[in-house]
């Protein structure tokens, strides 16, 4: 599936969609590690950007974003419409991502 025939919109534009497949997500759970958390701390006496969480704040949504893809492509669809973000923590210090919207078949008009 090509990452570009994701969006967060409900429509693509150029395309049509033919068939909804329903729901899809990708979730992944983290945590940060103990020279993570103490390299973060170091960078907030700092102030400025946490470059440390940032980092593993952007490959966590990566793998929920390729995950959610991957389901996608098992249903058949060639696109994800209607595509959100959302994120809780577990538990402290565990956080988990989810990737989700609807998969659908589109074709261009």
């Amino acid at each position: 599936m090509d990452p570009k025939l994701v969006t967060t919109a409900f429509t693509l534009d150029g395309y049509r969609i033919v068939r909804n497949l329903g729901v899809v997500r990708g979730i992944t759970v983290r945590s940060r590690s103990i020279v993570g958390n103490i390299g973060a701390g170091i960078q907030t006496l700092f102030g400025g950007n946490i470059s440390l969480l940032q980092e593993l704040c952007e490959r966590t949504r990566e793998e929920a974003f390729m995950l959610m893809m991957q389901h996608a492509a098992e249903h058949g669809a060639n696109a994800v419409v209607g595509m959100r973000y959302d994120a809780n923590e577990v538990m402290s210090g565990v956080t988990e991502v989810l990737a989700y919207g609807t998969a659908v078949v589109i074709e261009k008009v």
